[in-house]
């Protein structure tokens, strides 16, 4: 008899979330900025919610800092927010000047009610819950944007050259970015390896449910979303 291939936990994730991900991948935000026609105002405002979203989300690789139970791991999430504060936003920074948004207007942003409340239920599991469910949390983020930055540069990399938008594909379409959702990936897997079915579903609940956040956020940019009082 042969061996039968026991599937990874994320393997699951990644089938059970298609149909989320496919309208994230179809939504007209992401499809616009893969052409290049995304008009420049939805993308500002993309711009501006982002970078107060990262500020937040930077936080939960302190938390996962924390929560962790060994040096290797603790390293990794510590280095993984040096990134985030340091290199990720100075890039955001850099590449938010080249459409007229200075650092005083990234950084007076106020985040909208969808931007608000991912970052919220994030930072609420984070905090109460564990290591695996905040990895289940930050998880849709980097690997969704990664398989976005995949995704445009197989549909539109020919008009790479002419898309003003083209430093953000390839941000995401980078093996720099893929390295980190890689490793997301892989410590998903450890930490799902031997729980009981029960926990696995939360972790699955998270995982969808920030994937569903994700698909808030590309239509509160495109549609410029703000609080209606």
């Amino acid at each position: 008899m042969g061996t039968v291939k026991i599937k990874k936990f994320t393997e699951r994730l990644f089938e059970n979330v298609q149909p989320i991900w496919e309208k994230n991948h179809n939504h007209p935000f992401v499809q616009e900025l893969g052409r290049g026609q995304l008009a420049e105002e939805k993308f500002i405002h993309y711009m501006k919610q982002d970078y107060v979203y990262l500020i937040d989300y930077a936080k939960l690789f302190a938390v996962g800092v924390l929560k962790a139970q060994d040096l290797h791991t603790m390293g990794k999430f510590a280095q993984i927010l040096d990134e985030t504060l340091n290199v990720e936003m100075e890039l955001h920074r850099q590449f938010a000047a080249e459409f007229g948004i200075s650092r005083k207007q990234l950084e007076a942003t106020k985040p909208t009610p969808v931007n608000l409340a991912y970052t919220r239920y994030m930072l609420n599991v984070a905090q109460n819950g564990s290591l695996a469910e905040v990895v289940a949390c930050l998880l849709p983020c980097a690997w969704d944007y990664w398989e976005i930055g995949k995704l445009l540069r197989k549909q539109y990399g020919n008009q790479i050259q002419t898309n003003r938008y083209a430093k953000w594909i390839e941000t995401y379409d980078s093996e720099t970015f893929a390295q980190g959702a890689k490793w997301l990936i892989q410590l998903m897997d450890e930490l799902a390896e031997g729980k009981p079915e029960r926990e696995l579903a939360i972790l699955e609940e998270h995982f969808q449910m920030t994937s569903k956040y994700e698909y808030l956020f590309w239509d509160m940019n495109y549609y410029k979303q703000e609080w209606p009082i």
